[in-house]
């Protein structure tokens, strides 16, 4: 066709979305056209998460609008689209996620709502009367079917016949249900089901679903590891199965059938899971009857120029094209010139200084690894090398690291029989060239782990929200002794079972200190602070052998306690929860404040809520500032001398618009004052700030 039709948000899942629409002109060249967005919709509406153009006509869902979900239609007129109707369900309370999937032919709309029923999900078919678009009678859902089907989830028709994906039917092995037109009465009828042919369990079959005429193909992104495509023929006799299509590169490709199109004898097959998100998308030809692999297609890899060089003043509210008020920029490396490939993107990351030499090294955490820069002169920041992940591992989007005399030691999350990766950071000295460097030693007492928590002063590591084998301590404090840095000695758990969400103890992250706060009954002891999901958890670990909790503490419209520390006094805590943004309950960015003056009982003293409306990360304390990592509002520095009236002084965006810039951490613990800034899929920045004194 000459119409491409792309939804997308601009603001990355917290905005109403936007459909843009493309023409493409007698040379081939596509053309931005139009921008079509909802004139009412509510934030986070999803508008453009399904789309379909049949002919001058084009529905757009938008699943999380007012709720329950809407489509909204529109007709080309004059090579302009204009909105002639808004379809909204019925029964907003049982009918949810209106719009995640549509289907569309002639005079049949079918629109999945695989939401509804408490997840059993739905179909709504519409059908064209006089201009308009009169609902029929709800297809499946009844209230008592298979809460985790997600009906509707993917719609195709054919003709008279229609089909919806339930890729959560039957315990994840999913189910395509099919429905027939009856003319006579103008209602749809359940003609039958379709399993996997194959019999493979747990491959979400039903994810995607298009029709050829003659055919149906099915995706099922979960099946043996990679994907499978399942191929039908439809006929008078009804529907037939003919093969299973595989990727012929199975070791890469991941999600493979997570969607499909298809136009004449060509079949785009899409691996949304490749590359850790990336993704690509395999050509099938048909021949003779069958889908035959042609060729793999793929987005370039992006990335953006590195900056170095002169220092770039933050001047008019930019720098070097950056959002920024009094934070200048040092530095900027892609993560292309960190070792990164396509995909790939920076989660978390730590510093160390070289007491021998002075020397400041960042350790950045990749999806796939972790990279060393040295940033002595951060106006030139010099790449070192790349640790990859334990073999036999693999990538995940979390990683974390800490140091300990000279060592790093290196979680991550999700990623497998990872263990905890021990680097002697005195190795860089010697780096003249990049190099690819294995570790010191891996220890092998977790699997994996969400964050590591080190105590220098005590020498006593704490590897937090541990899971998939090895001893996991409920997710809570698995404690190492690390006086041996190449040897950590695990020497016991403690986990809080009044806190996180399945009630073991799970901490998502903690800070770990002699305490010389002002509660007498603690001083000299060590103490952890952790955010464990549903509260805050603190214990008294100075006994290893005999852990104690010493209070727990919630607050109003948790939704994850996520991470926190402690004022330079020990005094207060500044903590964070990042789901509260992004699902509404706060509407914006929040940190709450806390008196710790009596440990075992911690007083909210106030919850600070920002200008922004980006979810919070890591945040970190330094003398009278805490500066805080923010997924899509870059790096704030808060002037928190006064802890309970917090004010932003500066600022650094890291997320210009479309590079995937949101930020995860920063370190401002270096004497020379510069921060090291981790950027997503863009890069790492280097940034110094400039706050105003707040009297």
């Amino acid at each position: 066709g000459e119409t491409l039709v792309v939804g997308g948000d601009p603001d990355r899942g917290r905005g109403r979305g936007v459909a843009h629409v493309f023409t493409r002109g007698p040379g081939g060249a596509w053309r931005h056209q139009q921008a079509l967005e909802p004139v009412d919709g509510s934030p986070k509406g999803g508008f453009g998460a399904a789309i379909v153009v049949e002919g001058d006509l084009l529905a757009v869902g938008a699943p999380g609008e007012r709720g329950a979900g809407a489509v909204h239609l529109y007709r080309r007129q004059d090579g302009r689209w204009e909105q002639m109707q808004v379809l909204v369900p019925d029964d907003t309370v049982v009918v949810q996620g209106f719009g995640a999937a549509l289907a569309w032919q002639g005079s049949h709309l079918l629109v999945g709502a695989p939401r509804s029923d408490r997840g059993a999900g739905a179909v709504l078919p519409y059908r064209q009367l006089d201009g308009r678009w009169v609902a029929g009678a709800r297809l499946g859902g009844s209230g008592e079917s298979d809460t985790t089907a997600a009906l509707g989830s993917a719609l195709a028709l054919a003709g008279d016949l229609a089909f919806a994906g339930a890729p959560g039917a039957d315990g994840g092995t999913g189910r395509v249900l099919a429905f027939t037109y009856d003319t006579a009465r103008a209602t749809w009828r359940a003609t039958g089901s379709l399993a996997p042919f194959d019999g493979t369990r747990g491959g979400r079959f039903g994810s995607s679903l298009a029709t050829t005429g003659d055919g149906l193909l099915v995706g099922a992104p979960s099946a043996r590891g990679s994907g499978v495509v399942h191929a039908y023929t439809l006929d008078d006799g009804g529907v037939a199965a003919v093969r299973a299509v595989r990727t012929p590169d199975a070791e890469v490709d991941r999600g493979f059938g997570g969607a499909v199109a298809v136009a004449d004898s060509i079949a785009v097959v899409g691996s949304a899971a490749t590359a850790i998100g990336a993704g690509n998308a395999l050509i099938l030809v048909r021949r003779d009857g069958d889908w035959v692999p042609a060729t793999h297609v793929e987005s370039p890899p992006e990335s953006l120029p590195s900056l170095t060089g002169p220092e770039v003043r933050c001047t008019d509210a930019s720098a070097a094209g950056w959002e920024c008020h009094d934070v200048d920029l040092v530095a900027f490396l892609p993560v292309s010139a960190i070792g990164g490939v396509r995909g790939m993107r920076l989660n978390d990351l730590w510093g160390w200084t070289d007491s021998t030499t002075g020397r400041e090294y960042i350790i950045i955490g990749r999806s796939d690894g972790t990279s060393f820069v040295d940033m002595s002169d951060p106006a030139h920041p010099r790449y070192l090398g790349d640790l990859p992940m334990t073999p036999g591992s693999h990538a995940a989007v979390w990683r974390d690291m800490k140091v300990y005399r000279s060592h790093a030691y290196i979680t991550a999350d999700g990623a497998g029989q990872h263990g905890v990766q021990v680097f002697d950071l005195r190795r860089l000295r010697a780096v003249t060239t990049p190099e690819t460097f294995s570790p010191d030693t891996v220890y092998t007492g977790i699997a994996s782990a969400h964050n590591m928590v080190i105590n220098e002063e005590t020498g006593f590591g704490y590897v937090v929200g541990a899971s998939g084998g090895g001893t996991t301590c409920g997710g809570g404090l698995h404690m190492l002794d690390l006086h041996e840095p190449r040897a950590p000695r695990f020497v016991g758990c403690f986990s809080d079972g009044v806190t996180g969400r399945r009630k073991t103890g799970y901490s998502h992250d903690a800070q770990c200190v002699v305490y010389r706060g002002p509660d007498r009954d603690y001083q000299g002891h060590e103490i952890c602070i952790g955010a464990n999901e549903t509260a805050l958890s603190l214990a008294d670990v100075t006994d290893k052998g005999a852990p104690r909790g010493i209070a727990t503490a919630s607050y109003p419209n948790v939704a994850y306690a996520h991470q926190g520390w402690l004022s330079d006094d020990q005094r207060w805590f500044f903590s964070n929860d990042e789901i509260d943004e992004a699902n509404g309950t706060e509407p914006n960015t929040r940190t709450l404040v806390w008196d710790l003056s009596d440990l075992d009982d911690p007083v909210l003293v106030t919850e600070y809520r920002a200008t922004t409306t980006a979810t919070d990360h890591n945040l970190y304390v330094r003398g009278r500032y805490m500066y805080q990592s923010n997924t899509g509002a870059g790096l704030r520095v808060i002037d928190v001398i006064d802890p309970a009236h917090p004010v932003e002084v500066g600022h650094f965006n890291t997320d210009r618009e479309g590079t995937g810039g949101g930020t995860w951490s920063n370190y401002p613990y270096f004497a020379s004052g510069v921060i090291p800034v981790t950027g997503g899929f863009a890069g790492i920045f280097l940034v110094r700030p400039r706050p105003a004194m707040v009297p």
